[in-house]
């Protein structure tokens, strides 16, 4: 389990967490060996969670396009509507194992939010979940979600008021309540070994998407798009295809796309740093202090991203990109309208991408996009701008 990724990871964290961190180290590794684990994390993600997830041909999208045809891993119908229920159960039962009684967590988009509610209440765990203050006016009906599955939701109200704030709020309850307490972070970020856990769980995606296309196939798809923020769903797409010819995209979020803009593209926009126990690419200005970001996805409004991320950047084996907020408002009402799907704001970064490129490419491509998430948190955001066409 590396702790490093080439020169990004690594575990900038005060002394008082270090003892935390190696216990968490130690009970995963001890987990990944147990059969019982690993059968228990099974069932319950197959018969609570609905796994695994159908590999669907977007067909009237293909012909509208033209082009290679779009395949969507449909994320968007686990249980809770996101990826995020595959990390927040793997975490759910290591903080069982620990001994632990509650569960904290951050959020922005409030997927991972409702997906620590939702596993709090399967494994009877007190939660209690940080959210920004910008994020829960954004995404209320996952606030309200939230509470409805027993959780206390903390709003955080100070800086941007958005990701990376409460990344910090739940660092700091960790810190003073770590005995009794799990953090269980939500995506591939932060120090030491949480990158690597969250990749593992997540990584359900991609041996998925490797067996479901050789069986409908018996070929690997042409190329694999994820949105990125923090980045959990993508490394989970990417991870287990990393060996194999596939390229592989990854899209973050532009945001209004004006040419000073940064959105919160920490990989097309940003350069080394050290943020939240990771060393990995920030956006920062010269004095490297953290820049507020921008996007009409509350997930990928974070100032930095995964150190595996950063590493699959620089060694080229991922390419990188971003869409605005307007491309993927179109996309989003695009594949509303021919397939009947409402996507998260987030992955419509990626179908933005998709679209563009599926329309260069011949008709015997295939691309596969993640579908994180599905889009009925976003109604009220996406009321808000007019509706393309």
């Amino acid at each position: 389990m590396p702790e490093w990724y080439g020169p990004f990871g690594g575990t900038f964290v005060p002394e008082t967490l270090v003892p935390a961190l190696q216990e968490l180290e130690s009970a995963w590794r001890s987990a990944r060996k147990d059969p019982a684990f690993k059968r228990e994390f099974q069932r319950l993600a197959r018969e609570w969670g609905g796994r695994p997830t159908p590999l669907y041909f977007a067909e009237n999208l293909t012909r509208e396009v033209g082009g290679a045809q779009i395949y969507l891993k449909r994320e968007d119908l686990v249980h809770g509507g996101a990826h995020k229920f595959n990390n927040a159960l793997g975490q759910g039962l290591l903080a069982k194992r620990l001994g632990k009684t509650r569960l904290i967590a951050e959020t922005g988009a409030g997927q991972h939010g409702v997906a620590t509610a939702m596993v709090g209440a399967k494994l009877a765990l007190r939660t209690e979940v940080y959210m920004g203050a910008v994020d829960m006016e954004r995404q209320k009906p996952n606030v309200q979600r939230m509470r409805l599955l027993g959780a206390t939701v903390r709003p955080v109200d100070h800086g941007g008021k958005t990701l990376k704030e409460a990344i910090n709020e739940a660092f700091r309850d960790w810190i003073t309540n770590v005995q009794s307490t799990y953090y269980l972070l939500g995506s591939a970020v932060g120090p030491h070994p949480f990158p690597s856990i969250v990749c593992e769980f997540q990584s359900v995606i991609g041996r998925e998407i490797l067996q479901q296309a050789r069986s409908a196939w018996k070929a690997l798809p042409d190329l694999v798009v994820a949105c990125v923020g923090g980045g959990s769903n993508a490394i989970g797409t990417f991870h287990p295809l990393l060996k194999t010819p596939a390229k592989l995209l990854g899209v973050e979020a532009a945001g209004s796309g004006a040419p000073q803009a940064v959105g919160s593209a920490s990989l097309t926009k940003g350069r080394p740093g050290v943020l939240q126990g990771m060393r990995t690419y920030l956006l920062q200005d010269a004095e490297g202090q953290i820049l507020e970001t921008d996007s009409i996805a509350a997930g990928l409004d974070y100032a930095g991203v995964g150190p595996e991320h950063a590493y699959l950047k620089e060694t080229g084996r991922v390419e990188y990109t971003s869409a605005t907020d307007t491309q993927a408002l179109e996309a989003f009402h695009r594949l509303a309208r021919t397939e009947g799907i409402l996507p998260a704001l987030e992955p419509s970064h990626a179908l933005a991408e998709a679209i563009r490129r599926a329309a260069t490419m011949p008709k015997e491509a295939r691309i596969v996009v993640t579908l994180s998430g599905r889009g009925d948190k976003d109604l009220e955001v996406v009321g808000q701008h007019a509706s393309p066409g």
